[in-house]
């Protein structure tokens, strides 16, 4: 089962194209937005730990019983050198007093030699070994179970890669930063009712509320969880366009605030600049990757299986886009 879907990168390109306007605009009012990016920035960011080089081997098996025949991970360079680098993008629906899972996994690696980005969403009933917990589950429970690190190191082992950032963001909050933009309009695929608001086929028009009933939506699509992450690509990219005019930037105290809320990263502020700078053209080619793989129940509950095969595939593809 295989899509082939329009994506691009980032949130950060949000606060890419803000501070580029700082650097164009001057004065003492980009004085201040520099300093209100800064500071969201610096409230955003929570690093994390890689683990040793030798412990981030890739277990991806060409067939049962065989060698693993992909290389060690490496730690990678920074945006800086303008390398090749990917991103873990994670779709949290977090409550009071639920940490939540990461219903939404999505990994982009960019390369601004080949000017492309291919994107992978993982589907969120991917039965795999959960990194630190020491058994097999569903992936987006890794996030339940440890986090932010626990859901790098878990998607790590699965496909093989390294995985240089990372991003969080609180799906609820995805109503704060449409609003804050101003809202956003998507192609729709497919007429269907959420939440008590119709969304016909062709253009509609999302504000904050609509698009979250439209991005989660999944029991009446008939490609269930794949149509969901269909439609929250299809907003994320409209956020992504829309957060980078400058007729956005009039709001930027919005933007900022919404981002600050619901947004954790371990890209610092001048890794953001820099990938706005030197990696900008790479967002011209995206290229959309999907996991092959069959649903089935195990004591009743349903998991998505990934063959070996379809993952050293998958691991051959990205490795490749890294330049590794």
């Amino acid at each position: 089962m295989r899509s082939e879907i329009k994506k691009r990168k980032k949130w950060p390109r949000i606060v890419g194209l803000t501070l580029l306007f700082t650097m164009l605009a001057g004065g003492a009012y980009a004085y201040y937005i520099y300093n209100s990016v800064t500071n969201t920035v610096a409230n955003m960011y929570k690093p994390i730990v890689h683990e040793e080089p030798e412990k981030r081997v890739n277990e991806v098996l060409p067939a049962a019983n065989k060698q693993p025949t992909t290389k060690p991970i490496t730690p990678r360079a920074p945006a800086t050198t303008k390398k090749p680098f990917s991103v873990l993008m994670l779709g949290v629906d977090q409550r009071p007093g639920d940490k939540g899972r990461s219903d939404t996994i999505i990994v982009l690696t960019v390369n601004p030699n080949k000017k492309s980005v291919k994107m992978l969403s993982i589907p969120r009933d991917t039965r795999t070994e959960i990194i630190g917990k020491g058994k097999e589950d569903k992936i987006n429970h890794a996030y339940a179970f440890g986090g932010v690190q626990m859901s790098v190191n878990t998607v790590e082992h699965f496909l093989g890669i390294p995985i240089d950032y990372y991003m969080k963001v609180n799906m609820e909050g995805l109503r704060d930063v449409v609003d804050a933009i101003g809202g956003v309009k998507v192609h729709n695929d497919l007429d269907f009712t959420s939440d008590g608001v119709h969304f016909p086929i062709g253009e509609v028009s999302l504000n904050g509320k609509t698009a979250l009933s439209y991005s989660r939506m999944r029991y009446e699509d008939p490609h269930g969880d794949f149509g969901r992450q269909s439609r929250q690509r299809k907003i994320i990219q409209e956020v992504i366009n829309k957060g980078a005019s400058f007729s956005t930037l009039s709001n930027y105290k919005g933007v900022l605030g919404a981002m600050e809320k619901n947004i954790q990263t371990n890209m610092t502020l001048n890794e953001m600049i820099d990938i706005q700078k030197n990696y900008i053209q790479a967002r011209e080619h995206i290229e959309q990757e999907a996991l092959e793989g069959n649903g089935t129940k195990m004591n009743k509950i349903y998991y998505f299986i990934v063959s070996p095969e379809e993952k050293q595939r998958v691991h051959n593809e990205l490795m490749n886009h890294l330049e590794i």
